[in-house]
């Protein structure tokens, strides 16, 4: 297990990191993630855009790394068959499936039907966060594509922070990253992405709960969109 971890870290030492990856490109903050953590570090996978780019990246340093998908039971088909091409692509690399701990019929029981349209909150701690709290126990640093010009809520995220609410390292090599040069990565090296990117989908989620975005719109306005909000909780610090 690596030595630096969520309880060692001082934020002196973090910020001395963030200095030194911030001199390199997204390959080298990759490599680095790879190198300290190894099967230490867990890569969360929405398989959205960025993943692809992150994926294609990882399996060039890692072959074998660990990648996680939350699975709701409520994403989109063409999410699912997107995962299949990349497990096609990359068979190396050891794709799981994390499952909530209740059905979508119990929780309809314990809560009422259609939860995410009343209870946008609790349906994405019951789906997301709480499998993912799962997910995490053990590991000492997890990988996210987050790109600080995505929300207000993701500007100020580095390439390596304390996550208060998993209590780990989550590594994000993306952060400087533009949607147009997401695309020309994507398009150069001929990834497979979800055709619903293509249908004024930015940001694809649960199906209930995402629309697509009206042009002049935040990238993820279509998530939640009638909720007032714009994250599941898995990048929240409470």
């Amino acid at each position: 297990m690596s030595q630096l971890n969520f309880a060692t870290a001082t934020e002196e030492q973090l910020a001395s990191i963030n200095n030194s990856l911030a001199k390199g490109d997204t390959i080298d903050v990759i490599r680095w993630a790879y190198q300290t953590f190894s099967d230490d570090l867990i890569y969360s996978c929405s398989f959205g855009a960025e993943a692809m780019v992150l994926l294609d990246m990882i399996s060039g340093i890692k072959k074998d790394a660990k990648i996680t998908f939350l699975d709701t039971n409520l994403h989109f088909s063409e999410t699912y068959s997107l995962i299949e091409q990349v497990r096609a692509r990359y068979p190396a690399l050891r794709i799981s499936v994390k499952q909530p701990d209740i059905t979508l019929a119990q929780q309809a029981d314990l809560h009422g039907e259609e939860l995410w349209s009343r209870q946008p909150d609790m349906c994405c701690h019951i789906r997301k966060v709480q499998p993912m709290e799962s997910v995490l126990t053990g590991a000492v640093a997890w990988l996210s594509g987050l790109r600080r010009e995505q929300s207000a809520t993701r500007a100020n995220v580095d390439f390596i922070n304390r996550d208060e609410k998993f209590k780990s390292l989550k590594i994000c090599p993306l952060i400087h990253w533009k949607s147009e040069e997401v695309w020309q990565y994507i398009r150069a090296f001929e990834l497979p992405y979800n055709p619903l990117h293509d249908q004024s989908y930015p940001s694809i989620g649960c199906a209930p709960c995402t629309r697509p975005v009206k042009e002049g719109e935040d990238s993820r306005a279509g998530r939640w969109a009638q909720a007032g909000k714009t994250e599941c909780g898995l990048h929240l610090a409470r």
